[in-house]
Order: structure tokens, then sequence, then C-alpha cells
């Protein structure tokens, strides 16, 4: 579908700079875009390929306005470009497929299973007895929703997924294909030389507006509950263990692993490949750097990287110290040459 940049700006917000009129026929990004598209800035760095992009129209971060005169004459500026063009992604690329309203002749839902009104279940899904499901929830094609489990409103979860029981999903939420809601926590008790294997029993609970990506694992508590809390998006590949509690807004990125009764405040971000150590407390906006292992509770609002975990700046000083050892050491050999020789000398 086609819009003029004055049509996006009543639809996203913004001011419009130059000729409004100008059509629109797709987005894309700042280097491949062509004419008809339109694109975004919201990073400064990027600005020298406003003067090469051949975008007819470009949405500016208002930050970096004054950047933008060498690009496309027509701009939407607007306070936020990135969140801004997202929205316009949507406007030129509609919804995505989703299986009809109903339930398809290959999928398997109970007698007992409870679906709301404009549930749609995909071709080899399985929904359960005692299974409930929010109205206008989509369950995509090999989806299994286990006895008791509890789906929410407007959700989508895609292919392969496994929500057991006793999972609580909350509305609005999105959980890609892959992903295992509700797996046995790893609780095991040696006795003597066997490992004894503690029955996992509490649940999980996602709270609403939650994004879980492909192929997470959420445990179970072993007693009580894990939680992910409202508006948390989780990347691809996390790990999150029995009793963890997951505040609300936080971000946890791709290979991020949270060891059992961690505590994720509100507004965290955890960065590639961090590793939490279980039982800490990991404050409220907190920012934890890519692969940094985490074995000690971070207060609110500290950023830290590294491994050990510490202070990203004093992460970051040590960091320069290790890379001058090679130097180092050379001098501290040829001192050790030079005081040879002279002792040598010295003798004689």
């Amino acid at each position: 579908m086609n819009w003029t940049l004055d049509e996006v700006a009543k639809r996203i917000g913004g001011t419009v700079v130059g000729d409004g009129s100008v059509e629109l026929t797709g987005v894309s990004g700042i280097r491949e875009a062509q004419p008809g598209h339109l694109t975004f800035l919201s990073n400064p760095k990027y600005a020298r390929y406003l003067e090469t992009t051949r975008a007819s129209a470009v949405i500016v971060d208002a930050s970096c306005e004054g950047m933008a005169a060498g690009g496309p004459a027509a701009r939407l500026v607007t306070g936020n470009a990135y969140a801004s063009f997202a929205r316009a992604v949507r406007l030129f690329t509609g919804e995505e497929f989703r299986p009809p309203v109903g339930a398809h002749p290959a999928a398997h839902v109970a007698p007992g299973a409870m679906l709301g009104h404009g549930v749609a279940v995909g071709p080899h899904a399985i929904v359960m007895d005692g299974a409930r499901i929010g109205e206008g929830t989509v369950v995509h094609g090999g989806a299994y929703i286990a006895p008791g489990a509890v789906i929410g409103r407007d959700c989508v979860i895609y292919p392969n997924v496994t929500v057991k029981s006793p999972s609580v999903i909350g509305d609005r939420v999105i959980v890609h294909a892959g992903s295992v809601i509700g797996c046995d926590g790893f609780g095991f008790a040696r006795e003597g030389g066997e490992q004894v294997k503690v029955p996992q029993v509490g649940n999980v609970v996602i709270e609403d507006d939650v994004e879980v990506g492909a192929n997470v694992c959420i445990a179970r508590a072993t007693l009580g509950t894990t939680r992910v809390g409202r508006g948390t998006k989780i990347d691809n590949l996390v790990q999150i263990a029995h009793n963890v509690v997951i505040g609300e807004g936080s971000i946890i990125v791709a290979q991020v692993g949270i060891c059992g009764s961690a505590e994720i405040g509100d507004h965290v971000v955890l960065a590639g490949q961090a590793g939490i150590a279980g039982h800490l407390t990991i404050g409220d906006g907190a920012v934890v750097g890519a692969q940094a292992g985490v074995t000690k509770s971070v207060p609110p609002g500290e950023r830290v990287s590294g491994y050990p975990a510490r202070r990203h700046a004093l992460s970051k000083r040590l960091n320069a110290c290790i890379q001058a050892l090679p130097d180092l050491l050379r001098r501290v050999r040829e001192v050790e040459r030079r005081l040879a020789a002279s002792e040598k000398e010295g003798k004689c």
C-alpha cells in the first residue's frame, strides 16, 4: 500500500518538513533505500549516508535534524525516529499471516479446553483439556498447550512452542517458535553417589505485553513462581531458571543465562551472553554488559561489564592494563637483561 508523507505523519505523528505529498511505496535502511522508499536517521554516525541515500523521504530524530540538510528534501521530524520508523513499517507491510479463526481440521482441541471468541488454532497444534485461551489469540501450527495452562487475550503463540502446566500467560504476549514455557527447573539433591531429582511443582507467570524470542526456556519454579514482568522483551536463546523474578520493561538479549532465584529489577538491560549467578539481585535500571559474568548483586542504576563483572569504568581500565601487559613484559625482560649484564661486568 502506498502512502504520502503527510498521511504517514497523521498516523504515526511528527512534523513534516518539505514536500508532504511525496508518494512512498516502501521502507528501507538508509543505505539500501531506493526512490519511493522511506528511511530513518536516529544515530548521528549514519548522517553521512544522507548525502548518498536514494530514499524519497526520511524520518529524522529531532536531535539529528540539523544533520539532515544534505539528505532528502522531504523529512518527518519526531522525538524518536527509530520508534516512529517501527510504526511506519507496519503501515507498509500490514499484518502477517494468521490462521483462520477456529481450529484447523488437523489441530487437536480437547473437549475440555476453553477457547475465547476469535481464537485461531493452526494445523497440528494441540490444546489439552483444561487449557484456557483468551479471545483473539493465535496458536500457530505444532504448538502444544498443556492441561491447565492459561493464555490471555490477543497473544501470538508461534509454531512448535510448548506451554506446560500450570503456566499463566497474560494479554498481548508474543512467544516465538520453539520456546518452552514451564519446563522443569534444574534441581537435584546429591545423596551418596546419586542425584535425586527435586520435584518442580511451581509455575511460570508471564505478565502482559511481554515478548519471548525463539528457543527460549523459562523454567517453572521449584515452589512458588518464576515471573516475567509486564513489558519485558526477551531475545532468542535465553535461559531463565526456576524461581527467577524479572521486573517490568527489562531487556534480556540473546544467549543470556539467569540462574535460579535471581531477581532482576525493572528496566534492566542484560546484554548478549551475560551470565547471572543464582540468588543475586540486579537493581532497577542496571545495565550488564555483553559476556559479563555477574557473581555479586548489582546496585540500581549501575553499569557493569567483564568477568567477574565490575563497574564498567573500572572494567575498561583493567582491560586497558591487560592490553599493555605484552609491552610491559618486554620492558621488564629488557631491564632484567641489563641488570644481569651489569652484574656480570661488576664481577669481572
